[in-house]
């Protein structure tokens, strides 16, 4: 038995390499974070909460950048600038959409930049996507379409896509586009991850606070006094910040922009599940048919990209 389970047809059927695992785990915690988010909202507002997050990211990684600048390993760092705005607008439509639709919702519509990131690969590199593909990007939108469905008879007007779904599509529109931007970035450069999530990290906490500074939000909510609300944004500072951005950067270096879609597209599921349990939200059947759909749609792009 050992000898058979030691032959290499084996072994390579079960063998992950570390920036696909490293994918799914972002995948975990990405879904969870809608949830987590939500419940940080109740203590700060969405300018205040994106400067926090990504404040502590930049600090944290600060003495680690600062070295690979001395060392020359992030000499290029203000060519991932750029990204960083992408990454300050894609944060603003997601904190603001999560902030005004349920979370299991945002993490299934925020999960379509799976199909969208190909579609934006493939005007880049001036190919058209296969008919299957394209199939597949129906199916995910009929998905969208039944799962915003408010439950009410289609003749009341059940189908209602309120202003935080818009913004949860705009952010997996903006994020398809950051993947294949930033693939573009590191392709043929010496550029490490680490650079490049600090670049973004301290590009998004600038913008979040210069915005923050020129609204009329008052300035107690950079500094919240509630313990529940720290403990969220160590979480998502830690977990689905620092950890997703360099995770997400590092599969970019090794991996296609479509296949780092395709690895985080579990994160519905996650998110889903996450926020029945932790939450208490849930779907309507005709909802959970719609999430169905664009989970399907994953799968089977993830099983056709293998």
């Amino acid at each position: 038995m050992r000898s058979f389970l030691s032959t290499p047809l084996i072994r390579s059927s079960y063998r992950v390499p570390l920036p696909e695992l490293s994918l799914l785990l972002v995948a975990a915690f990405w879904g969870t974070s809608y949830g987590v988010t939500k419940e940080a909202l109740v203590y700060t507002g969405v300018l205040a909460f994106i400067a926090i997050r990504f404040g502590l990211t930049a600090l944290i990684l600060l003495p680690l950048h600062l070295q690979q600048i001395r060392t020359g390993k992030a000499k290029d760092s203000l060519r991932a600038l750029p990204t960083g705005l992408l990454l300050l607008c894609i944060f603003l439509a997601e904190t603001w959409g999560v902030f005004h639709t349920t979370a299991t919702r945002a993490a299934f519509l925020i999960s379509l930049c799976v199909l969208m990131t190909p579609l934006i690969q493939g005007l880049v590199e001036r190919r058209w996507p296969k008919p299957r593909l394209i199939a597949l990007v129906g199916i995910s939108l009929l998905g969208v379409g039944l799962l915003t469905q408010t439950g009410l008879p289609v003749e009341e007007g059940s189908w209602n896509m309120n202003s935080g779904d818009y913004l949860m599509l705009l952010a997996a529109l903006l994020r398809a586009i950051l993947v294949v931007v930033t693939n573009l970035l590191i392709r043929d450069r010496s550029l490490s991850p680490l650079a490049i999530t600090s670049s973004q990290s301290w590009v998004v906490t600038l913008g979040a606070l210069s915005l923050f500074i020129s609204s009329d939000q008052p300035a107690s909510q950079l500094l919240p006094l509630d313990l529940s609300f720290w403990w969220a944004a160590v979480y998502l500072t830690l977990c689905c910040t620092l950890y997703a951005l360099f995770a997400q950067n590092y599969g970019l270096k090794h991996t296609s922009p479509s296949r780092v879609a395709l690895l985080t597209g579990s994160e519905p599921a996650f998110g889903a599940l996450f926020a029945f349990i932790w939450l208490g939200e849930s779907l309507t059947p005709v909802q959970l048919l719609g999430a169905g759909c664009i989970l399907l749609s994953t799968l089977i792009a993830t099983l056709q990209r293998k």
